[in-house]
């Protein structure tokens, strides 16, 4: 597929988003990208910048993002990073809890999403305010995370991965990658709409059970997920396929975030799930200029 510049509002352009979702009763509408900016309530998160233990800190930080032009905030208290250690639920749950609720008390209007695989973490942060779901996942790790998002009624966004965060890196290999991630999307979609889950967004998964060469690879076909129709959520900020390929650290590594997210927005990404805010509400406004 030729991707040819196009505004990213032109309902006319093939890789234009053209979905809404609904979050406490307000359309949201996908057609112009959203920011989702990411608040890691964790010790050990791969980028130190996104890691906030402190109340104070975490309440900054989620009103600069707000401010900076987030639609989203997406509160994780479990590193997903490869190889990082297994959190126990019950420590999950105070750290995204108390996240959520001060958040809540502090910004009530705020659209927070909690980063989680397990179903009683986003049914306890949804009944303390959360309004979305993120699962790395994609219900593979709780086989009761569907049926939770359908009783509670949000939005939901699945991730293509394999295995565990201990345990993807060594699960790379792929008879056809973009075949089998479709096939995978293709199966929770039809699991979705079976439990009537209304709001399903789609996360590639950059770096989960995939080598910096898939990543890449992923990206330059971005395009073909569109077939799902379903809106595309990216996340690239400061991972590995960018330090690594230019040999820098995760630190050093917003101008390449800035680059590839520039790529996506190009392919028809609906969200942008990022460290720093306004530089991705700057790529999207900057973008949406492109005749």
């Amino acid at each position: 597929m030729k991707n040819t510049p196009a505004k990213l509002n032109d309902k006319t352009n093939p890789l234009s988003p053209k979905h809404t979702i609904v979050i406490k009763g307000e359309i949201i509408d996908l057609t112009i990208p959203k920011v989702m900016g990411i608040i890691n309530v964790t010790p050990d998160s791969f980028y130190g910048g996104s890691r906030k233990t402190a109340e104070k800190e975490l309440l900054d930080t989620g009103t600069k993002m707000l401010d900076e032009g987030a639609t989203f905030l997406d509160v994780g208290g479990y590193s997903s990073r490869p190889g990082a250690d297994d959190v126990p639920l019950d420590e999950e749950l105070r750290r995204v809890r108390g996240a959520v609720e001060a958040l809540i008390r502090e910004i009530p209007d705020a659209k927070i999403s909690v980063d989680t695989f397990r179903a009683e973490v986003a049914r306890l942060s949804v009944d303390c305010g959360a309004s979305l779901v993120n699962d790395i996942s994609a219900g593979n790790l709780d086989t009761n995370m569907l049926s939770t998002v359908a009783a509670l009624q949000v939005p939901y966004i699945g991730m293509h991965m394999r295995g565990n965060p201990q345990t993807m890196k060594g699960l790379v290999q792929y008879d056809d990658l973009m075949l089998d991630i479709m096939k995978y999307f293709s199966e929770l979609l039809s699991h979705c709409n079976r439990l009537a889950i209304n709001d399903v967004i789609i996360d590639p998964g950059f770096g989960f059970a995939k080598t910096p060469k898939q990543s890449f690879e992923l990206l330059s076909r971005l395009e073909h997920f569109h077939h799902l129709d379903r809106p595309i959520l990216v996340g690239v900020s400061r991972k590995s396929m960018i330090h690594k390929t230019l040999g820098i650290t995760a630190d050093e590594a917003l101008n390449g975030t800035t680059v590839l997210n520039s790529v996506a927005l190009m392919k028809g990404s609906a969200i942008l799930r990022v460290h720093d805010v306004k530089e991705a509400a700057e790529a999207i406004k900057l973008i949406n200029q492109l005749n």
